[in-house]
């Protein structure tokens, strides 16, 4: 059964270099393990999802930009997550501030192509339907 995700779960992308935390603010009131749990509306770039060290996804014009000056060599430049949209798809059965609860097997998409995931909740306790 998937877990319930809380401040501090570990993410990766798919063209991210690095693993990311989630970050959660108390604004649903509801915790597991003195931490706050997501929903799938907690997306926001730079608010919710930090960066993933360096991008290495050539729809990032940054990357393509430093890639071709590099003459064809992919040149990995920093990570600015671009997540427009909602987590897919939650937990529909369990409601968390209105929208679903955020669980485990969620995963976010961003418009440079990457697909982020998580590799660890945050905590090991709440299982979700």
């Amino acid at each position: 059964m998937p877990m319930q995700v809380c401040m501090g779960a570990t993410m990766q992308c798919t063209f991210g270099m690095a693993p990311s935390s989630l970050v959660v603010l108390p604004t649903n009131r509801v915790m597991t393990n003195e931490m706050p749990d997501a929903n799938i509306m907690d997306h926001i770039p730079m608010v919710n999802i930090m960066p993933f060290g360096m991008c290495q996804s050539l729809a990032n014009p940054e990357v393509a930009s430093a890639t071709a000056a590099a003459l064809g060599v992919l040149t990995p430049m920093p990570c600015i997550p671009a997540t427009p949209a909602p987590w897919v798809t939650g937990a529909p059965t369990v409601l968390l501030g209105n929208f679903p609860t955020l669980d485990n097997v969620s995963q976010l998409m961003c418009i440079w192509g990457g697909v982020i995931t998580f590799t660890n909740p945050g905590e090991e306790t709440v299982e979700v339907p």
